[in-house]
């Protein structure tokens, strides 16, 4: 599901104007543009717009210090992704070091 920039100002109660200025200042906030330059939403614009807000309206960021708390959020959730799948593998190679040790008995 999309959504039109005013479905978004509705929704979140952010209005146009301060949007676009996010999507010049907030690294990987830019909504998909159609052929005749109307901005589509998509629901994780939606989230990341409310997490702006949030950051913005609630913790004093600046837009820019937003953007980059975000950009750190996504860094710190990569990270441990990373992590999880080496705690996957070990945990894999773990496994099937016991089963061939259980056979061999």
């Amino acid at each position: 599901m999309t959504y039109s920039i005013g479905e978004i100002e509705d929704l979140t109660g952010v209005k146009a104007h301060v949007l676009r200025y996010w999507e010049e200042v907030v690294p990987g906030f830019s909504p998909q543009k159609d052929l005749g330059g109307r901005r589509s939403y998509t629901q994780h614009d939606l989230e990341l717009i409310f997490r702006l807000k949030y950051l913005i309206n609630e913790k004093k960021f600046t837009a820019e210090g937003a953007g980059q708390q975000i950009l750190e959020e996504a860094q710190a959730v990569q990270d441990n992704s990373d992590i999880i799948e080496q705690i996957r593998k070990a945990r894999q190679e773990l496994s099937e070091t016991y089963i061939k040790l259980t056979k061999n008995k």
